[in-house]
């Protein structure tokens, strides 16, 4: 079993920035693989980003430029950082974890976007 916390969901202002983190722990290897989703008010949970261990992030094209995955093997975390945020980022974002086929989720971190 792997467990997935995220954390550093909060309001921030347009054009504004916000990290967030996110922790596996349990039994964890080095081959996991781990990144975002997020959750729009009313919307369908689209892909943000997504590492594999040892290769490069990909993004989701609405992010791209303005969101940067980066990930510490040693910790099994990664973080988002997310600059020049927009209200339509606005969104509940979840962190996930995939291990031997099995995917696990976080309980989701709220990020608003708003003046």
């Amino acid at each position: 079993q792997v467990q997935v916390v995220e954390s550093g969901g909060d309001l921030v202002q347009p054009g504004g920035s916000l990290r967030l983190s996110c922790a596996a722990s349990g039994s964890t290897t080095s081959s996991l693989a781990m990144g975002w989703y997020r959750r729009l008010p009313g919307k369908e949970r689209e892909l943000v980003a997504t590492s594999s261990s040892g290769s490069a992030a990909n993004y989701a094209n609405s992010v791209k430029g303005r969101f940067t995955l980066s990930r510490d093997n040693t910790k099994n975390t990664v973080y988002l950082q997310m600059n020049s945020l927009k209200s339509e980022d606005t969104a509940t974002y979840y962190c996930y974890a995939v291990q031997y086929g099995n995917t696990y989720w976080g309980q989701g971190t709220l990020v608003t976007v708003s003046s």
